[in-house]
């Protein structure tokens, strides 16, 4: 992947977790790489052919030069990690370590379908600053 492809992570808007999450990864995506949509933006779902079935699985992480390569949920997670600065080296650590991504896996599910419970829903959607591209490459998507 070059430095300048453009990734999309599509979460959870009325999710605390993930909105707060989202919040994190946009201050430390020093490249700004990412771009970023909530589920409930349904034109937004309708550009990448997202259904509402691949947001029951997470977070989706699609790919700007090639939409249809995108990952789902733990996975996305892990994919974003691994373009982040140095975290190539804690991904590949943590896939590498027996039993790890499989526990981490199940770790993302629960949480995934828990996570109204476990930490709360907003009152609002929340929007990304970073959720319209800045160049004329993303004019097709938003």
């Amino acid at each position: 992947m070059t430095p300048s492809t453009m990734l999309f992570v599509i979460y959870d808007g009325v999710c605390i977790l993930c909105s707060t999450l989202v919040q994190c990864l946009e201050l430390l995506d020093l490249w700004q790489r990412f771009r970023y949509g909530s589920m409930q933006d349904t034109e937004l779902l309708k550009q990448f052919n997202v259904t509402a079935a691949d947001c029951e699985l997470g977070m989706l992480l699609i790919d700007e030069a090639n939409p249809t390569k995108r990952w789902q949920g733990s996975d996305a997670a892990e994919e974003i990690g691994a373009r982040l600065p140095t975290g190539q080296l804690f991904v590949a650590a943590y896939r590498g370590l027996p039993g790890l991504k499989r526990s981490g896996d199940r770790l993302y599910a629960f949480v995934r379908d828990n996570r109204y419970r476990l930490f709360g829903r907003r009152a609002s959607t929340y929007k990304s600053d970073y959720g319209v591209c800045k160049s004329d490459r993303c004019d097709q998507y938003f």
